[in-house]
């Protein structure tokens, strides 16, 4: 389990954006990410996470964590704590059960996004649901999320937990906001984190659709499914990610059909 006062003493000095920042486009590949096999979990990291380390690679803008996890069915993680953290997860593929020790639970499918506020310090789990009755049948099916956790603006807030569901119709309009504590999305149907100066959008794109990625000192954004143009970029499958600094507003174009999640910063951890 990623100690999260290590994460916090390596970006615990959250600053805003400074016009010395140097415009960078930095594309990581899928192949480049980290990876976990243990059997029952199939997870790749997009930053340090666990047991792999570097020191180079701890976060981008206030994004700490984006892990790709696929978990067998009838296995899941086990109760754990987390504090000081919001934490962001949202299902591509079959369902995910949570359960924590403010008691609340809450069954997560795609379009579902779930925050989970750790604040002061929070158990929880987060299981396949393959263990729940499905029409008085389980289920063998995998489920694959993307996990993603920010630095709340205060630390020892009360934990908290939100749920709020993307109709597909929706996600098929454009780059939706999924998750913000920006004033500006103050009237958006997303849920809130504990962070003003973050949001994140997701969009799924027919093929030749396009959207324009948020104009922000801090970007980071994730292919989930398909692939995408990015302007000025070129070409990125499935799983590849861009870190941009100091440069937005790039047309992004489906290649094919495809799911995207980026995330908008106004600060950074670092």
């Amino acid at each position: 389990m990623l100690n999260e006062q290590r994460h916090n003493r390596d970006a615990e000095s959250e600053a805003d954006m400074h016009d010395t920042t140097i415009p960078t486009v930095d594309i990581r590949r899928a192949r480049d990410r980290f990876a976990t096999s243990i059997g029952w979990l199939d997870s790749k990291h997009s930053f340090s996470f666990g047991p792999h380390r570097d020191p180079a690679n701890t976060h981008h803008g206030l994004l700490l964590v984006s892990n790709d996890d696929i978990v067998t069915a009838g296995a899941g993680f086990e109760t754990h704590p987390h504090r000081d953290m919001e934490i962001v997860t949202w299902v591509l593929q079959g369902s995910l059960v949570h359960q924590d020790s403010e008691g609340n639970f809450g069954v997560i499918y795609p379009g579902l996004a779930q925050r989970m506020s750790a604040g002061s310090g929070i158990l929880h789990s987060e299981k396949n649901d393959s263990w729940r009755v499905q029409g008085g049948d389980t289920h063998d099916d995998p489920v694959r999320f993307i996990q993603m956790w920010v630095l709340p603006d205060e630390r020892g807030i009360t934990p908290g937990y939100e749920q709020n569901e993307i109709g597909d119709a929706v996600l098929r309009s454009g780059l939706v906001t999924v998750a913000s504590g920006m004033a500006a999305h103050s009237d958006d149907a997303a849920i809130r984190i504990a962070n003003r100066h973050a949001a994140l959008h997701a969009a799924r794109l027919q093929v030749d659709e396009s959207v324009t990625v948020p104009d922000a000192p801090f970007v980071h954004l994730f292919v989930a499914r398909g692939s995408v143009d990015l302007e000025g970029a070129g070409t990125l499958a499935e799983g590849d990610a861009v870190r941009l600094t100091g440069v937005g507003g790039q047309k992004l174009t489906a290649v094919d059909d495809a799911e995207v999640l980026v995330w908008e910063m106004h600060a950074s951890a670092a």
